[in-house]
């Protein structure tokens, strides 16, 4: 499995699918969020809305994550996942953790050969970039040699992307990424 760290527009990316940082409600927001929202359309809003009314009544759990088409994106799908936020107390890194592994599985389980994450709950959650980039690149690992992640051979994912927003968050990725063993870029 390939990593290609970018410094772009999550909403202009020609994967599969890109994941969508988004808050439990999954009615759009800011950030990350309300620019998928925006660049997507008004069918990505009622697709989320039809989510709310029947599976996830409660919002969407942190840590966990769901799929819609991606509308007017390039992509195919949008992947939605609620990142853990510190400021509200939510400071386990597995919430984080759990983040990146549940949108991978999505991700595999909806044939997807290419998929481009966010710097989850950096930001306005109050996450560090180092610790995102950390846990971020542990899930890709894990992903890629687990047997719930269907493993290397098996699973149909070839690229995974982080596509930041800023130089210093895109700086931050690159430096842990080129201190992480075991990837091909």
């Amino acid at each position: 499995m390939r990593i290609d760290i970018l410094r772009g527009d999550l909403t202009t990316r020609g994967v599969d699918a890109i994941v969508n940082a988004a808050n439990s409600s999954l009615l759009g927001g800011g950030g990350v969020d309300g620019a998928i929202h925006r660049a997507a359309g008004r069918e990505l809003l009622e697709a989320c809305r039809e989510l709310r009314r029947t599976q996830l009544q409660d919002g969407l759990p942190v840590g966990s994550a769901v799929a819609t088409p991606a509308f007017k994106l390039p992509s195919r799908w949008v992947i939605h996942t609620v990142g853990p936020n510190r400021h509200a107390g939510q400071t386990d890194p597995a919430l984080l953790a759990s983040c990146f592994r549940e949108s991978l599985s999505v991700a595999a389980g909806l044939g997807a050969r290419s998929v481009a994450f966010p710097a989850i709950s950096a930001g306005i959650y109050g996450w560090d970039a180092r610790q995102v980039a950390e846990v971020a690149f542990d899930a890709v690992r894990w992903f890629s040699s687990s047997s719930s992640g269907r493993g290397a051979d098996n699973s149909s994912l070839e690229l995974v992307e982080f596509v930041l927003f800023s130089e210093d968050t895109t700086a931050v990725f690159r430096t842990v990424f080129e201190s992480s063993p075991g990837f091909e870029a």
